[in-house]
């Protein structure tokens, strides 16, 4: 081995200086790592904690056997992946377990340095016994940045506080498709949205000390016919303009320190292979000098799967040389054929050098360098750690501020698509509750959820967090009333036999609440989730057969969906009552749901993706160009039932006043204008307030409008505010012929609107000058303000 790093002047080597920069101590330590060492930095083990606080054991899974501890401690160890995240176990001695590997694997080295551990955190921190927040589609039907940061906070908390260093999350993959199966881990069908929560999110998360993970870079969302990991079709302008925005806002914003490359191939270039993408773009253009990690056996899949590699040499080669600096989950190919690799000339030693500075920068940042590091955890500081049993159930993920924190989410995230006056219910005599999701308590996780995604395959063991069913929630919420809950049909099953009980059970009611929706999983084991995706979007199973029964009872029906998708439903669209769509909204979604049609809730979600009219519509978004709207030349209208950004409430909000200080402005300038918005209903409630832009006339096709801004404003009863708004030129730039972005001059129209397919003002608006080439440091936002405007003495209630 080589010598060891020189000394600092206490005689500590250099890379143990904290006074250095975190790069000047990387670069010491890679001066004194051989290949072997360095290699070991670059690699994760996929372990599980030990539920009696033992030390961790590599994880069997279906890629590969299990790597031997023994062999590759001696030369360091780079990622522990998910020892919280594989198999239940108690957060406490799993908090023990990690810190007991921690200090076995930095004794078993010469520099003493442990491994960075990682988890995954897509809602909420997925361990046995945390909190289940809502999925990122309900953070996108929230409309509320501030409030996914604070979500995004807490979690990253309770990652730090047990051990962990690294999320991965969030994904920022807009969706192109909705019968792709993991639509209910994105944000939402438009960039801007997906951009702003987003980064909100990785904000949230690193200000906990956690490193964040964009993923997936970049395109793995669009892929044909909305099939996981199938290829991806598109043109260099949409991956520019639509997938692309969402990551460079956050790595510009939200300064996260990893990115995760997508499985899928972009016209036949593999994102794990793709130089110009994971080096061109992400680090010489947008400036991101942090770790890029790779989706789990990704590398490997440039053999088995996309066919560009011969053998593991030339996998590794080839994500080595496009940019990826880690491979996850568990050593593959960065292993030794990483260092035959070298050995034959395939790879340049310096290649592994710059992706080791790299993760030791990032390992530095964390303290994982430090002379003073301790592998003690903060849950377990001040215990008594020689007796681990006597640790069990000693912390608690999920306290009572984080439920609190899942339910505002929850309650801000459900959207009431319809409302023909019957809700909020007025203490009904008689509720059928009619539904295969109607006395489930997992019908509100997504398949991330640690209960859905490694509880399943643990039956016996408790769920870990109370999850009270549709039906508990609403014999809570409805004391006076006689609750009668029927299952009807299941999620994705073809058995009818139940549907004239249900039948009956409408016909006995005063109301009729009907629970549809999925069931979450993975690699088809349900009906939302990665790997389980929809050849098109009707109602899975024969829900829709129930439905259309339950209407034809004639009792009011309102219809509750607690979905990882938007599906199309038929008649309920102009016959059901009322209709109430819920993404996956976590633990406390049910009782967000029932305080909604109590009206304990003021609904002011809206829809992050549009409802379809019809089930066979996709690939079909609100982001469309004309040529992709209802025509005569075609007998398929993929006009949506509801569209981007629609959701009711219980308050009515008045829009009046429109000032347009500028309408005309140059090419590098920016229009002003303001508007007066009031709440004129009987109690406080949200408006969501959206700007789009419609281009009519440009050197490229531009989609008919996209979301260009938008702001959620609380308002009390009688309240209202002077809305107050500054438009950058910039917002109106996209990708010319040329491959670069510009902002061209002529005609635009803002439609300042309450959804995409409601606009409360038109105001025609003209850019001049010449053309104006941008780059990625152009201005991405709106400036949205608000001033209280005077209320009615009657009311007398300030803007909240």
């Amino acid at each position: 081995m080589s010598a060891t790093p020189p000394p600092a002047p206490d005689g500590a080597p250099a890379w143990r200086d904290t006074t250095l920069t975190p790069e000047a101590r990387a670069d010491a330590l890679v001066a004194a790592m051989t290949l072997r060492e360095k290699t070991a930095q670059l690699v994760g083990v996929w372990v599980g904690a030990s539920d009696v606080g033992g030390e961790v054991a590599p994880h069997q899974h279906e890629m590969d056997d299990p790597p031997n501890l023994d062999t590759l401690l001696p030369y360091g160890l780079g990622q522990l992946t998910r020892p919280f995240g594989t198999a239940p176990v108690d957060p406490a001695l799993g908090a023990l377990s990690l810190m007991r590997t921690q200090r076995r694997i930095a004794d078993a080295n010469r520099f003493g340095i442990p491994a960075l551990a990682h988890e995954e955190c897509l809602a909420g921190f997925a361990a046995w016994g945390a909190t289940a927040y809502p999925v990122p589609l309900s953070w996108g039907a929230a409309f509320n940045p501030a409030l996914v940061r604070r979500m995004a906070a807490a979690i990253g908390r309770d990652l730090r506080a047990v051990g962990v260093h690294q999320g991965l999350a969030p994904v920022l993959d807009v969706v192109r498709d909705a019968r792709w199966g993991r639509v209910e881990e994105t944000i939402g069908e438009d960039p801007y949205l997906v951009g702003t929560i987003a980064t909100a999110y990785v904000q949230g998360l690193e200000s906990a000390g956690v490193v964040a993970t964009l993923k997936h870079f970049a395109g793995y969302s669009a892929s044909r016919a909305g099939r996981n990991l199938a290829p991806v079709s598109m043109g260099p302008r949409e991956r520019a303009d639509v997938i692309l925005p969402p990551f460079e806002m956050a790595v510009r914003e939200g300064r996260p320190r990893s990115v995760m490359h997508a499985y899928t191939d972009t016209d036949g270039i593999p994102g794990a292979a793709d130089e110009s993408l994971l080096t061109g773009l992400l680090r010489d253009t947008w400036g991101f000098t942090g770790t890029v990690v790779a989706d789990y056996f990704g590398i490997a899949f440039l053999k088995t799967l996309h066919g560009v590699a011969e053998d593991w040499p030339e996998a590794a080669a080839l994500a080595l040389t496009s940019g990826v600096d880690t491979e996850l989950p568990t050593v593959k190919t960065y292993g030794q054929p990483l260092l035959d690799a070298v050995a034959t000339g395939l790879v340049p030693e310096w290649l592994i050098d710059r992706a080791l500075h790299r993760v030791l920068v990032q390992k530095a940042q964390l303290g994982l360098l430090d002379p003073d590091w301790d592998p003690v955890p903060d849950v377990l500081v001040d215990t008594d750690r020689s007796e681990p049993e006597a640790l069990r159930g000693t912390v608690d993920l999920d306290r009572p501020a984080n439920r609190a924190l899942a339910a505002e989410l929850a309650e801000q995230a459900v959207v009431l698509l319809r409302n023909d006056g019957l809700l909020p219910l007025r203490d009904p005599a008689r509720i059928a509750l009619i539904g295969p999701n109607a006395d489930e308590p997992t019908a509100v996780l997504g398949c991330y959820a640690f209960p859905v995604h490694v509880g399943g395959q643990h039956p016996k063991v408790p769920l870990g967090i109370e999850l009270p069913t549709l039906s508990q929630a609403l014999r809570a919420e409805f004391t006076g009333s006689e609750v009668r809950t029927v299952r009807g049909v299941s999620v994705d099953g073809e058995d009818a036999t139940g549907i004239p009980e249900a039948v009956r059970a409408a016909r006995q009611a005063d109301v009729v609440v009907l629970a549809l929706g999925d069931r979450a999983g993975l690699f088809g084991r349900g009906t939302s989730g990665e790997g389980c995706d929809a050849e098109s979007l009707e109602l899975p199973g024969i829900q829709g057969e129930l439905m259309d029964a339950l209407l034809d009872c004639g009792t009011p029906l309102v219809v509750t969906l607690l979905a990882g998708r938007p599906y199309a439903l038929g008649r309920a669209v102009s016959e059901a009552a009322a209709i109430v769509q819920c993404f996956f909204p976590g633990e406390a979604g049910t009782q967000a749901v029932a305080g909604v049609l109590s009206g304990r809730v003021n609904p002011s979600g809206r829809l992050p993706v549009s409802i379809p009219a019809h089930p066979g519509v996709q690939p079909s978004t609100y982001l469309a160009a004309r040529l992709a709207q209802a025509s005569g030349v075609s007998n398929t209208d993929p006009t949506p039932a509801y569209g981007f950004g629609h959701g009711l409430g219980y308050s009515e909000f008045t829009w009046s006043g429109l000032a347009v200080e500028t309408d005309e402005t140059g090419t590098d300038g920016e229009f002003r204008l303001a508007f007066d918005l009031r709440n004129d209903g009987g109690r406080a409630g949200s408006e969501v307030v959206q700007l789009y832009l419609h281009d009519p006339v440009a050197s490229v096709v531009q989609p008919v409008q996209r979301l260009i801004g938008y702001r959620r404003i609380e308002l009390s009863e009688g309240a209202g505010c002077r809305v107050e708004l500054v438009l950058p030129a910039d917002l109106a730039s996209f990708t010319g012929r040329g491959g670069h972005r510009i902002v061209e001059p002529g005609a635009l129209e803002l439609r300042i609107a309450a959804s995409s397919t409601d606009a409360r003002f038109t105001v025609p608006l003209r850019l001049t000058g010449p053309v104006r080439p941008l780059d990625h440091t152009r201005r991405l936002h709106p400036t949205i303000t608000e001033r209280a405007l005077p209320t009615p003495k009657s009311l007398g209630a300030p803007v909240s």
